[in-house]
C-alpha cells in the first residue's frame, strides 16, 4: 500500500474518559502501596474500557509478564476505541491530545515490558507504531 501524504492522514482524538471512572482511579491512586494494584484493579472491573486504568496497572504489576499482559489489554481496549472514534488502522494519534494519552500510555508500557520478557521484534514494532501514530512522537512523553 502506498505511503499517505501526511496531509491525507486522518487526526483521531479519543473522547474524555467518564469522570466518574477518573475520579475512582485517582481515588484508588490515593491509596498506600500496599493496596494500590488491588485499588486499581477494581476500578478496571468496574471500568473494563478505561484506558487510563489498564495503562496504570500495567505500572503497578509487579512481574514483567504482569505488566505485559496489563499493557497488552490497554492496547487492545485502545484499538476499540480508537476504531470507535473513527480510526480505520492509519492515521495520527497524538500525544499533545491529551485524551489520546492512555492509549500511547499503554502502547508504551507495552514496548517497555516486552523489552523486559525478550520480546524484541514487538519492541521494533511498537517504536515504529508509535513515530506512525505520532511523528513528533518522544519517549520523554512518558517514562514507563
Amino acid at each position: 500500500m502506498p505511503e499517505l501524504p501526511m496531509a491525507d492522514r486522518h487526526e483521531t482524538v479519543l473522547p474524555q474518559a467518564p469522570e466518574e471512572a477518573r475520579q475512582a482511579l485517582a481515588n484508588a491512586l490515593a491509596a498506600d502501596l500496599d493496596t494500590r494494584l488491588l485499588a486499581v484493579s477494581a476500578v478496571v472491573a468496574d471500568h473494563p474500557t478505561f484506558l487510563e486504568g489498564w495503562a496504570q496497572l500495567a505500572a503497578l504489576g509487579r512481574e514483567p509478564i504482569e505488566r505485559y499482559a496489563y499493557a497488552r489489554v490497554g492496547y487492545h481496549r485502545g484499538l476499540d476505541a480508537l476504531r470507535a472514534a473513527g480510526w480505520g488502522g492509519r492515521g495520527f494519534v497524538r500525544w499533545s491530545e491529551s485524551t489520546n494519552r492512555s492509549f500511547l500510555s499503554c502502547l508504551v508500557r507495552l514496548r517497555a515490558a516486552a523489552a523486559e520478557i525478550g520480546e524484541q521484534p514487538e519492541v521494533e514494532r511498537i517504536g515504529g507504531f508509535l513515530h506512525e501514530l505520532d511523528p513528533d512522537w518522544d519517549d520523554a512523553n512518558l517514562v514507563a
